[in-house]
């Protein structure tokens, strides 16, 4: 299980920030054939101590954080769960919004039926907030940032699709053209902001999206 394809963007004794590469597990599925992931690859090739602080989907690429030992993995997982971290998204999505800028407040849920889908459900759903903005306009396409404030599962692709913008190469939420407009998934985590758990210093990592 080699770290090819993972670029090391911080490293220090109490945490690393890595860019995850797009059809990478962030941590091991339930099937034995799914058992390949970031947090594996790192733990067998030098980084036994490594923890998990939270994941991106399998196919999203870019900025993820992991702890190097527990009261840092305890802090950062804090830090996470009190929305005290910025994250900021890169996609490309089908269409070109009316606007420059908005937001979108609807809540979401897992849809069993349609494993592994999740749905807008105003009656069930968990609140789930996305701020988003037009970096380009292309046509039939935008790059646009997306700023998530809550951290639901699919809450993204969800959302951009509920505005009638799917993201381009998603193929759980996309229609056919948006879906062949590009060979991936077109969403990447760009912008990453925490503190460090144990000097107190407000980090900011970027990275630029492979497309």
């Amino acid at each position: 299980m080699p770290l090819s394809q993972i670029e090391f963007v911080h490293r220090d004794d109490a945490l690393l920030v890595v860019n995850k590469p797009t059809l990478l597990l962030s941590v091991p599925g339930r099937a034995e054939d799914n058992r390949d992931c970031l947090i594996t690859r790192l733990q067998h090739n030098g980084y036994p101590e490594a923890l998990i602080v939270h994941r991106l989907d399998w196919e999203t690429s870019g900025l993820i954080v992991l702890a190097r030992d527990p009261d840092s993995h305890r802090e950062l997982s804090r830090q996470f769960h009190d929305r005290e971290t910025e994250k900021a998204y890169t996609a490309l999505c089908w269409g070109e919004p009316a606007q420059d800028s908005g937001s979108i407040d609807l809540p979401l849920r897992y849809d069993p039926p349609t494993k592994p889908r999740h749905v807008v459900d105003h009656e069930q759903g968990k609140h789930a907030l996305t701020f988003w903005r037009v970096l380009e306009r292309h046509g039939t396409f935008s790059r646009v940032e997306l700023t998530p404030i809550t951290g639901r599962s699919h809450q993204l692709r969800v959302h951009m699709l509920s505005i009638g913008h799917p993201l381009l190469g998603d193929r759980l939420y996309a229609h056919d053209e948006a879906l062949q407009a590009h060979e991936r998934l077109c969403l990447h985590a760009s912008m990453l902001a925490l503190t460090h758990p144990r000097t107190g210093e407000r980090l900011r990592f970027e990275s630029p999206a492979p497309f």
